[in-house]
């Protein structure tokens, strides 16, 4: 069964998003390997490991690979998940339809210029859009990740206590619903 995802879409602030595909291994793997991913998400594996990964994601009902791109350029790789598939939903309280999100800007040039926090708004909104009976979007990034944590309290996450995964202690990062939205 395919995961329930939102659309395709075009972002606010000029992004695209679309799924991410084993032909998109090799980039993912470049930019896995990067010193300001690799702390991170320590997932500098090989392209043929990232090509399996991302078809058995294609396949599963956990999450969704995304590649992000600004004006034609693909800058970032994205994961889309429903938490209660997830493993987080071992460490909080979460809701039946709070999607979570992963995020690595993997062009370097991107990096440091604002256009994560811009990223992860847009990504926000558009899933808030597109899933009406969402009311949280969620990140788990690592406490010692200052610069990911100053763009996700930009975007208008909240923090909302640590948790202790095995591989880190993460800080829960929600952004919920407004009247307005």
């Amino acid at each position: 069964m395919r995961c329930e995802v939102a659309p395709v879409l075009h972002l606010d602030d000029g992004f695209d998003l679309r799924p991410a595909a084993a032909s998109d291994a090799a980039l993912i793997a470049l930019w896995m390997a990067q010193p300001h991913i690799l702390p991170w998400w320590e997932s500098d594996w090989s392209v043929e490991r990232w090509a399996q990964v991302l078809d058995e994601q294609a396949a599963g009902e956990h999450s969704v690979p995304c590649l992000v791109a600004l004006q034609g350029a693909a800058f970032a790789y994205v994961e889309l998940y429903r938490v209660r598939h997830d493993r987080l939903a071992e460490y909080y309280a979460w809701r039946e339809h709070d999607w979570g999100l992963h995020v690595a800007i993997g062009d370097v040039a991107q990096v440091g210029r604002g256009i994560g926090r811009r990223l992860l708004r847009a990504l926000a909104d558009a899933v808030l859009r597109a899933d009406p009976r969402c009311s949280r979007v969620v990140a788990e990034p690592d406490v010692r990740n200052t610069p990911s944590l100053r763009a996700f309290a930009a975007a208008g996450f909240e923090p909302s206590g640590e948790l202790q995964l095995p591989e880190k202690t993460a800080l829960l990062m929600v952004r919920t619903r407004t009247v307005e939205e």
